[in-house]
């Protein structure tokens, strides 16, 4: 463990050297690098952002020695680097987009293609015919898709609640008794985030500047909630406070080796709770994924390609079949520069966890979980290390 005590507490030393440079008073700015902890961590005294390479080179040097494990030495490893890309990034150093991407996210993606954007929008296709939207073009059997599901703006809140309360029972219903628990949905305007886990507050925080169809409201009770940001970060807490899993488990990244699988975990929400019984879960997932995989190209146009959002928010509102005035909403965070790499934490994490999640025999499905939830990942490791059992 002491190699998670180092990194966790290196960490938040780089957090407290990080916070005091942001000027800003906005909602991202008051995060930090380290939005959530839940556990007490006794940051480094860091003079400057050498010393705190200088830190993280030594725990690099001594992993060998203290790692307890093969997939623990190469978790840390990448964390490492992921922070010492940070603080490139923090220092003003040069560092591409795309080398942001590999180091801090730990993916290669750069543009997603045509070939996986058709995909999703095949599967879209067929959904809409089979619910009977077949009289116009793609784009028009959306529009009309969502308009007869969106929920009004006056009731989003009570359908978010009732969803929470579904979810609740499924995952203590096939996966942890969180039955005690509970989350409460509560209403914000003019935030750069459709919803948000306040896990500290006990909040879901929805952003009603924008539409919501039933279905995107299902998918954010499971993202944010049951089983997803609520249950892990409920779970890693347990897990430290019994020694059952290193402090670095305590916290919560942004833009680091960590956020893909933290992102990733919960989008898969639905699927391990086995909620997509509807040709309109199925419309929702592929829509939902097109969606995510737009913002990864706008941010990749912003930053790597130096377009402005301007430029941007015309091309991926109409590829993804969404007003500009929402798409325009949902970007504004990739103006923040440590955040602006996260997008990709969700579309790459989904992928990643939905690629080894599709070979589990619901025989494995409890083991794969706690192998999931109660060890910290990146998307390499968790596609090294998963291994089915005999």
């Amino acid at each position: 463990m002491k190699a998670g005590i180092e990194l966790a507490e290196i960490t938040a030393g780089i957090d407290s050297l990080y916070r005091p440079q942001q000027q800003g008073d906005g909602f991202l700015d008051a995060e930090g690098l380290i939005p959530v902890a839940v556990a007490e961590v006794q940051p480094r005294a860091f003079s400057n952002y050498t010393d705190a390479r200088d830190a993280l080179d030594r725990l690099s040097q001594s992993l060998d020695a203290d790692a307890e494990s093969e997939h623990r030495r190469d978790y840390i490893e990448e964390m490492i680097d992921s922070l010492l890309a940070l603080l490139d990034g923090f220092e003003g150093k040069p560092i591409s987009f795309a080398e942001r991407l590999k180091r801090q996210i730990r993916v290669d993606t750069t543009l997603i293609g045509q070939d996986i954007l058709g995909g999703y929008r095949t599967t879209i296709r067929a959904g809409l015919d089979e619910l009977g939207y077949r009289d116009g073009d793609l784009a028009q059997d959306i529009a009309r898709w969502e308009v007869a599901n969106t929920v009004p703006r006056d009731a989003v809140i009570i359908v978010l609640e009732d969803l929470l309360r579904q979810s609740r029972r499924r995952v203590a219903e096939t996966m942890y008794d969180f039955s005690s628990d509970w989350i409460d949905p509560v209403g914000v305007i003019d935030k750069p985030f459709s919803a948000y886990c306040d896990y500290p507050g006990r909040k879901v925080l929805l952003n009603l500047d924008f539409p919501y169809t039933h279905y995107s409201l299902k998918h954010l009770a499971t993202h944010e909630a049951f089983p997803g940001h609520l249950v892990h970060l409920g779970l890693r807490e347990l897990y430290v406070a019994e020694g059952k899993m290193p402090l670095d488990g305590a916290q919560v990244v942004t833009s680091s080796a960590s956020s893909a699988l933290f992102e990733g975990i919960a989008d898969n929400g639905m699927a391990f709770l086995d909620w997509l019984d509807t040709p309109g879960d199925q419309i929702a997932v592929a829509l939902q994924r097109l969606r995510s995989a737009l913002r990864c190209n706008a941010a990749w146009m912003m930053h790597e390609q130096n377009k402005q959002l301007d430029e941007i928010v015309p091309v991926i509102a109409a590829q993804g079949y969404q007003s500009e005035e929402t798409v325009k909403g949902r970007l504004a965070f990739l103006h923040h520069d440590l955040r602006a790499p996260f997008v990709y934490a969700y579309w790459c994490g989904d992928v990643a966890v939905e690629k080894v999640w599709k070979e589990v025999p619901r025989s494995e499905r409890s083991r794969f979980w706690q192998h999931l939830y109660g060890t910290m990942h990146t998307p390499s490791t968790l596609a090294r290390y998963w291994t089915p059992g005999s």
